[in-house]
């Protein structure tokens, strides 16, 4: 694992968690998974593999077919593959068990607390319905070779005891209209979650990708922290583990390129809107009684082709007074003048 290192002019709590907890892992040649089966047997520990799915018959058998050959069968890293299917109106279930995963519909789990719209909710339930101690969570409309994403998450977690969560992070090609952008996606990300998470949870600043839809956490802390039941799931995951694992208990791995289908503009402006209410409900909460404060930079990323690089550029609020509490305005407006020379 390589540790990606550049400041970015970042604040220095962020800075130095991107340097130290930033890895890659953007092909099976770079993790060593006979030394991650060691761990794993060392520790006692049982893998589940979380997949939520709505209407994805389209891509989820073959994802699942290759988690099951390569993880399960082949290599025992991975001890159950579970689809928990959120009412699905297509083969989604039909086809996810075809290809070896066990499937679960979201409305027979934990049935008395009722069932829910949204991905957020299937996630929650996943944990009443897996076995495994470390959970790896994946999309499931993954396109091309995803085979290193599970040991590539996993190994933060089964070398380093101090490690409670790690998310993903990754390219995401874009192609709209036949143009095709090589970092292009993440709209939701850039333009919505990044400026609020900078703004209001500056230590967080390092996540490159704070919506990726990949992560995996021991169960003792995301038992201890709610779900989201909408699309803001992931970035209420991190803000509320920020607090019961602290910074350290943080991490994420450069998993490379991430190709999955793209929304409508409209969708976008619906998970929009629900991560800014998810920011937002923390926001008011707070952090340990005090109100929150508005930091004064945005960091970005691109890609130097070999790690990710941050940028930071300074957004904080410069403004004018209102005119009316000028006293030099006022002596002008008294004299009738408009123009000082």
């Amino acid at each position: 694992m390589v540790s990606v290192l550049d400041s970015g002019g970042m604040r220095p709590d962020a800075r130095a968690w991107f340097e130290h907890r930033t890895t890659s892992a953007t092909s099976l040649a770079e993790i060593d998974v006979p030394a991650l089966l060691s761990a794993k047997r060392r520790g006692g520990h049982r893998v589940s593999v979380v997949l939520p799915a709505r209407d994805e018959e389209a891509t989820v058998g073959v994802l699942v077919r290759d988690l099951v050959d390569r993880w399960v069968t082949a290599v025992p890293l991975v001890d159950e593959v579970v689809v928990i299917d959120s009412n699905s109106s297509d083969r989604t279930a039909e086809v996810a068990r075809a290809a070896g995963a066990e499937v679960v519909a979201a409305a027979d789990v934990l049935p008395s607390h009722g069932d829910r719209p949204g991905k957020g909710e299937a996630l929650w339930k996943s944990l009443a319905a897996t076995t495994g101690d470390l959970i790896v969570f994946m999309d499931s409309d993954l396109l091309g070779d995803v085979s290193h994403y599970v040991p590539g998450l996993l190994t933060p977690l089964l070398t380093d005891a101090r490690v409670d969560y790690v998310k993903g992070c990754y390219t995401r090609p874009l192609s709209i209209d036949g143009e095709h952008r090589p970092a292009g996606g993440g709209r939701v990300t850039e333009l919505t979650a990044r400026p609020l998470l900078n703004a209001l949870w500056p230590e967080l600043a390092g996540f490159v990708q704070p919506l990726g839809g990949e992560y995996a956490g021991r169960r003792s802390a995301l038992e201890q922290v709610p779900f989201v039941s909408s699309y803001g799931v992931e970035v209420g995951l991190l803000i509320d583990l920020l607090q019961v694992c602290g910074l350290s208990g943080l991490a994420q791995v450069d998993l490379g390129t991430r190709t999955h289908s793209h929304q409508s503009d409209q969708a976008l402006g619906t998970m929009a809107g629900q991560i800014v209410n998810t920011l937002l409900a923390r926001a008011e909460r707070g952090r340990h009684g005090r109100r929150l404060e508005p930091g004064g930079l945005l960091t970005q990323f691109s890609h130097d082709g070999e790690r990710f690089v941050p940028m930071s550029t300074a957004v904080a609020v410069d403004q004018r007074p209102p005119m009316a509490t000028v006293a030099e305005y006022a002596l002008l407006r008294e004299a009738g003048e408009g123009v000082v020379g």
